[in-house]
């Protein structure tokens, strides 16, 4: 909005600035003397600072455009992430979707730390990608808090994404190097309504609904490994053709 404001403030002094051209080439017309006209616009151009606004308005254009570009990219983000139509599995690129959530998750963890990713290629996975968005959404603004809470500055603190394939899985990593997890909780981070944050910030849902669309929803596990000051990281592993393709592998063994 400041931007916008100097833009609009700058649209008003080069009107006003305007005039008073039109108004000199009236009393050129009119027989004025030339020194005396000359002297009164470069005044005119003094007052508003000509050469400020000549250099800081095309800044000003440019930098509001990246606003709007950035707004719409989290527009588009968010009717990418939550995907209201699509109940049933179906082939999805989670690089894409990873990105996607990553923009959405982009206030939650910019004061907090830098966002790194590792996507190596993979390949399309049958699942319910809005769900799977809402997992990685939920993973990632738990690094975010972790980082917070080692006391980290945004320049110490690091969330890693990393993607691989692995057989016939497609491993999803996200890693911080926060204040990391105790050992006694570990086993209880999934159960439902467990949290160590405080008030307002968690409700001990987050991880069991993300096992629960992991687990039972698309047949893979997560995987934790943690460490009090050395951060965590939770691995997300997906069977690539769906939860049919992981019972059929259970059923056989």
């Amino acid at each position: 909005m400041t931007r916008v404001a100097f833009l609009r403030s700058a649209a008003a002094d080069l009107a006003r600035l305007r005039a008073e051209y039109q108004r000199a080439i009236a009393r050129l017309v009119r027989g004025d003397p030339q020194a005396a006209v000359l002297a009164d616009t470069t005044a005119a151009e003094t007052t508003i600072d000509i050469e400020f606004l000549t250099s800081e308005i095309p800044k000003a254009f440019e930098r509001t455009l990246q606003g709007v570009e950035r707004v719409a990219a989290i527009v588009r983000a968010m009717k990418e992430f939550a995907h209201p139509d699509s109940a049933q599995h179906a082939y999805a690129d989670l690089n894409d979707a990873i990105l996607t959530t990553l923009t959405v998750a982009h206030n939650e963890y910019k004061y907090y730390g830098r966002i790194e990713t590792r996507f190596g290629e993979v390949p399309l996975v049958s699942c319910n990608v809005g769900e799977l968005n809402q997992v990685f959404l939920n993973l990632i603004v738990n690094a975010a808090h972790a980082l917070a809470d080692s006391g980290k500055d945004v320049c110490q603190g690091v969330i890693t994404v990393s993607t691989a394939l692995e057989g016939d899985e497609v491993a999803i990593s996200i890693a911080d190097n926060g204040c990391g997890i105790p050992p006694e909780n570990q086993e209880k981070i999934f159960d439902l309504f467990f949290t160590t944050k405080a008030v307002g910030r968690g409700t001990g849902q987050g991880l069991a609904i993300a096992r629960a669309i992991i687990v039972e929803k698309h047949g893979g596990r997560i995987d934790l490994q943690s460490s009090v000051g050395g951060g965590s990281t939770f691995t997300l592993h997906l069977p690539v053709k769906g939860r049919a393709s992981s019972q059929d592998a259970t059923q056989g063994q």
